[in-house]
């Protein structure tokens, strides 16, 4: 009754204004973000018996507890507020793009005299770089800047840039880089060569194609034969890359076409990317929280989002329906794009319309190959957990899996990680690393048994102070593992079985060490290990386990290795004083650099020999 009077109160007080509307469930929670061109009634309507909501609402609206709001000056305003907010929040009602925040983009670092280009997942648009992108793998912008780095060969070291150095690198010599270091490329024709590869990415090739073939002529005119050869190389690698590209228009325009798939809850947009009449790409976005919803209303928070998040827009927004909030994206988006118009319609016939249908038939088939995925997956999953079952004599497979790792350098900078998969997926919100502090020097097995103290020592606290876990700390913790993997033999063993027993805990949780070799696996109290068949899906699990958790191990000790400092990494190696580190760090300058050095490198540097050279190698791994 408490809770019914203070959302009444609530109501009565609700400002008739444009803004936005956060409502909250009894654990203070965020579950949905709205829009309003008037508050009063929008946040009302939602508490009307005869408003025939969807399921979704119905179940939105029990839950709701508490309501905020904001109050803005326009509606344009409540429409970015809005979508800022989903963002940040990314409350389980609202429709939002999956991993949004993992998407990544091109960035070509234009402020920079010698512009880079690297691979990001931050989109910061003060910052005088140009972005491309989102992308929705990985995998395919490294293919992407593969290819580019081949045709416009671009910088990757980190050496200061005069122009004066007397050698370049082995990249200049396989043509992967222009070695303006050297000054065989002016800074005037290396920014040139990186616009060129911006309009590259932008699908604007023939104005590339027609100034390279004028420098190639000049070039050869002037007797310049091996300049005139590496044009042509390169004119030829874009036109090979432009005959992929399908011609879809005359019309020289930059248009993106959308459309939707749907299927049990699932919802799959295509975008096709048409730049100056060619498709240059396409990309597939998964959307969350779509239940219930009608088209035009997923498709508008589609809208909304990309557009957020895109690096470019385009003069047309080609789609299958008409949106919810037309009228108010297409005054948003005019002003992403500077003021200049966008046009956002419906085609009803010609190539336009033939477009959206062929995005429509590929975000199907999309859907469709990604549901097949996923029930193989679960396939995969429900085996992998079955064969552990199986070979570690469980009576039931294992939910939670816990696996530990240590990493650190010659005992510097040591931490450990906590990985956590929940039916043989990765939990990565519940991964938890931690600075081991009471140990000194190389002690993998200390280390270990302080980490395994620490994580069940939060275990017993949250289980003595509230039933409940608070925060997401204590849900990562408040659980027991089913299964405890700890990498490494029987030493890192029998510190994890001390541990669980001093906390009461071995008839609870089923601890297993880890050996690299052969993946062996070890139980407490027995001399033999465990060997599971190779390509069987446990196999692969365990594998996966042990992978993830040295890779966080390892991420996070660099993280921590490159706070310490170069000079305390560079200490920490053995044979290494004040003196050969000082030498090391003015022939190579950094000790990423060092890293990166053969051992052949690394002796030419005074009193530095070849046992010492591979010493550092192995440190510095």
């Amino acid at each position: 009754m408490q809770a019914f009077d203070h959302l009444q109160q609530i109501l009565t007080t609700l400002p008739d204004k444009p803004g936005c509307y956060l409502m909250k469930n009894a654990e203070g929670k965020i579950i949905y973000i709205g829009k309003a061109i008037n508050l009063k009634n929008r946040v009302r309507s939602y508490f009307h018996a005869s408003a025939g909501h969807n399921r979704k609402t119905r179940r939105l609206v029990q839950e709701i507890a508490n309501i905020e709001w904001i109050v803005v000056g326009s509606e344009l305003e409540a429409l970015i507020l809005e979508m800022n907010l989903i963002k940040r929040h990314r409350p389980r009602f609202n429709v939002r793009l999956k991993d949004d925040k993992r998407y990544p983009y091109i960035k070509v670092h234009w402020q920079d005299d010698f512009p880079k280009v690297t691979v990001t997942r931050q989109l910061r648009k003060k910052d005088g770089a140009r972005y491309f992108g989102p992308y929705t793998s990985v995998w395919a912008v490294h293919q992407t800047l593969d290819l580019l780095r081949r045709i416009f060969p671009y910088l990757t070291c980190n050496r200061e840039i005069t122009g004066m150095d007397k050698r370049a690198c082995l990249y200049r010599d396989i043509n992967l880089c222009s070695a303006p270091c050297t000054g065989d490329a002016t800074k005037d024709e290396y920014r040139q060569m990186i616009a060129d590869l911006m309009q590259f990415l932008d699908g604007r090739t023939d104005p590339i194609v027609k100034r390279l073939e004028a420098e190639m002529l000049k070039a050869s005119a002037e007797l310049r034969y091996e300049k005139a050869a590496t044009i042509r190389d390169q004119i030829n690698a874009i036109e090979k890359v432009v005959e992929k590209q399908k011609v879809i228009t005359k019309k020289q325009i930059d248009s993106d076409v959308i459309a939707m798939a749907r299927e049990d809850g699932d919802a799959c947009v295509q975008i096709f990317f048409i730049r100056a009449g060619k498709m240059i790409g396409r990309e597939y976005f998964m959307l969350e929280g779509t239940e219930d919803d009608a088209d035009e209303a997923v498709m508008s928070q589609f809208v909304k989002q990309f557009y957020t998040e895109a690096a470019n827009i385009p003069a047309e927004v080609l789609l299958p329906k008409e949106i919810e909030e037309a009228h108010i994206i297409k005054q948003w988006l005019n002003t992403k794009r500077g003021g200049r118009k966008v046009q956002m319609r419906v085609p009803r016939r010609g190539q336009s319309r033939q477009l959206v249908q062929m995005a429509s038939e590929n975000a199907a088939e999309t859907l469709k190959s990604l549901r097949a995925q996923w029930q193989a997956d679960a396939h995969k999953q429900e085996q992998s957990l079955t064969d552990l079952k199986e070979a570690l004599n469980l009576k039931e497979p294992p939910n939670r899996i816990e696996c530990y790792d240590i990493s650190h350098t010659q005992g510097v900078a040591t931490v450990g990680s906590m990985v956590v998969f929940t039916q043989g997926v990765p939990d990565k919100k519940l991964y938890r690393r931690f600075n081991v502090r009471s140990v000194t020097g190389p002690d993998d097995f200390a280390s270990m048994e302080e980490v395994l103290r620490r994580r069940f020592k939060r275990w017993q606290s949250a289980r003595e102070t509230a039933p409940q876990p608070k925060s997401k700390s204590d849900a990562s913790f408040s659980f027991l593992p089913d299964l405890l993997i700890v990498d490494g033999g029987k030493g890192q063993l029998s510190r994890a079985v001390q541990v669980l027993q001093d906390f009461g805990l071995m008839d609870k949780v089923l601890v297993v060490g880890l050996a690299k070799r052969e993946e062996e696996i070890f139980f407490p109290n027995q001399s033999e290990s465990v060997l599971l068949p190779r390509h069987s899906q446990g196999f692969y699990l365990v594998q996966r386990i042990r992978d993830e958790a040295h890779r966080f191990a390892i991420t996070t000790h660099r993280k921590k290795r490159n706070k310490i400092g170069m000079a305390s990494v560079l200490d920490s190696v053995p044979g290494i004083g004040p003196a050969k580190r000082k030498a090391l760090l003015q022939e190579f300058g950094s000790v990423d650099k060092i890293r990166l050095a053969s051992v052949e490198e690394l002796t030419l540097t005074k009193g530095i020999n070849t046992v010492l050279a591979e010493t550092i190698k192995a440190s510095l791994a």
